[in-house]
């Protein structure tokens, strides 16, 4: 038996305190499998974010435990989160986020240099990454500025960016968003194929139903609170 992608319970984020208490989220369990893909759908401030911010390490749970990969990040200080981050998640934004005076190879080759990865020189980081661009359809567009890509392909590399150590996780917060229907249609379909090529998990934050087709499992949250 392999540890799950993302295991929480009794997980709650609570701000203040007392008559001025707000419960962020209140979820009794989540467990996600090593190669699932799980769609987190919920109306705006019903937690989704606080959700995946925790899972992510970004955040810390008032209480509860949560694991990712086997490990147990609950009581993790500020500076072993910060390398948790680095080394077994990855993040794709609704915003994108790329470095704007990076190429696209160098926005991925940015991951391996923060992180401080030893096992790994630059010859194999750049394999990686190019390895990646490829198989996201990227590789006549490496050498070029997030500024001269378009919607779709700047997606790509915060895909291949997200994918660049190996995260045993990946959260994709409304990756559609700035999409149109047929181009984030087309996105989705590639988070699929890309997770499921390497048995990686994901979360996919989004309002959009129709897209939930393409996750091994819909998750709907409400309040804080997991409903399904």
């Amino acid at each position: 038996m392999t540890d799950p992608a993302l295991q929480m319970t009794g997980v709650r984020k609570v701000y203040g305190s007392g008559d001025q208490e707000v419960v962020a989220l209140d979820c009794d369990e989540l467990t996600i499998a090593e190669d699932e893909i799980v769609a987190l759908v919920g109306p705006s401030g019903s937690g989704k974010t606080t959700l995946c911010s925790i899972a992510g390490g970004l955040l810390q749970a008032t209480e509860g435990t949560v694991e990712v990969g086997g490990r147990d990040i609950t009581e993790l200080s500020a500076s072993e989160l910060t390398d948790f981050r680095r080394t077994a998640v990855g993040f794709v934004f609704q915003t994108v986020n790329l470095v704007p005076f990076l190429t696209a190879r160098e926005n991925l080759l940015v991951v391996d240099e923060l992180g401080g990865r030893r096992s790994r020189n630059g010859a194999k980081a750049k394999e990686r990454a190019d390895q990646l661009l490829d198989e996201l359809g990227l590789t006549d567009r490496a050498g070029n500025l997030s500024s001269e890509l378009s919607g779709g392909q700047r997606q790509r590399v915060a895909i291949g960016r997200a994918l660049m150590n190996d995260p045993a996780l990946v959260l994709f917060d409304e990756p559609t968003s700035a999409l149109d229907s047929k181009l984030g249609d087309q996105v989705v379909k590639l988070i699929r194929d890309e997770m499921k090529s390497r048995g990686t998990a994901a979360i996919i934050v989004t309002h959009d139903d129709r897209i939930t087709h393409y996750a091994d499992r819909t998750v709907h949250i409400e309040d804080g609170r997991i409903t399904d």
